[in-house]
């Protein structure tokens, strides 16, 4: 009788991924099969920490060839300037295409208001939804993450828009065996999140084993910064700070970024990646739970903006 030696499936097995390496390997097959089952797919890069690496992935799921999605930033105006020069600088050393959806624009052209409180990251959802409808996408790749947010821990991997790019999870697909389904009607798309299973911590870990550049703000640096609504936000021509709210230089890092008007900073001293890796594992809050304004806005706030067609 021949005997069949089994590999064991504990962590103890020659053959089992490390964490890292099995979140990786379901973001490239992410990023395959979006390439195998849409036409027009396209990939949400702002420069942030989960774009970058979502774009890391991309760039290893086609290696070496390039690859065949362009990218698309939904620009507020209120941006911090060091990210958009590393966005830029990172389109270049690539050689890709970018999309930029103007929220500026936008106004200019009478089709938005500026709010009274002078954050710009709610009305990104026009520009991003009328870019995706004229350039006719039909995969469009976010960063987002179940553990930021109650809302997004909702969503799946290949989540089903409506022909008004409107997300209602009652049209949520089950995703057994990491068998995604891709099939929409005319005028639809599908929302793809690479990283939804990741954390905070394993980003920052894959950042840190993989050594992808970040631009500084996430690093602890001297910042010229003003309290509201108990957070440190940047001073700018945005609208801040008020009469009665005092500049001060503090040394600060970034946890999350997105707009300056509604990203807050944080007090830290964590100027490497292993020390930033260690103030994340101490923290008890996400990063958009403890410094996004615009989450604050009610106990719903980012599902009523995921309905009308936001990231």
């Amino acid at each position: 009788m021949t005997t069949v030696a089994t590999v064991s499936e504990g962590t103890d097995s020659p053959y089992a991924l490390s964490h890292l390496d099995a979140l990786e390997s379901e973001g490239v097959h992410i990023f395959r099969e979006v390439a195998g089952e849409f036409e027009r797919p396209v990939i949400l890069f702002s420069g942030g920490k989960d774009s970058i690496v979502m774009l890391h992935l991309a760039l290893k799921a086609f290696a070496p060839a390039a690859i065949p999605f362009s990218l698309l930033h939904v620009d507020t105006g209120h941006n911090f300037p060091e990210v958009i020069e590393y966005r830029d600088r990172t389109v270049a050393q690539h050689q890709l295409r970018l999309h930029v959806a103007s929220v500026q624009d936008f106004i200019d052209r009478g089709l938005l208001k500026e709010r009274p409180d002078g954050t710009r990251n709610p009305l990104q959802t026009v520009p991003l939804t009328e870019k995706i409808r004229t350039e006719r996408f039909d995969a469009v790749f976010g960063g987002g993450r179940r553990d930021e947010e109650k809302a997004r821990a909702k969503e799946r991997v290949f989540s089903l828009r409506d022909e008004f790019s409107q997300w209602d999870p009652r049209r949520q697909r089950p995703e057994l065996w990491n068998l995604y389904n891709g099939r929409h009607a005319p005028g639809e798309h599908v929302r793809v999140f690479p990283l939804s299973n990741w954390t905070e911590l394993d980003v920052w870990q894959y950042i840190a084993r993989e050594n992808i550049e970040l631009p500084q703000i996430y690093f602890a640096h001297q910042r010229e910064v003003f309290q509201r609504a108990g957070m440190w936000l940047t001073a700018g021509d945005w609208g801040g700070p008020k009469d009665d709210e005092t500049v001060e230089k503090r040394l600060v890092r970034y946890r999350t970024v997105g707009d300056m008007s509604c990203t807050g900073a944080v007090d830290s001293d964590a100027t490497t990646l292993d020390a930033v890796i260690a103030e994340i594992a101490a923290s008890r809050l996400t990063e958009r739970g403890a410094t996004r304004a615009d989450d604050k806005l009610s106990e719903a706030a980012m599902e009523d903006r995921k309905r009308e067609g936001y990231f």
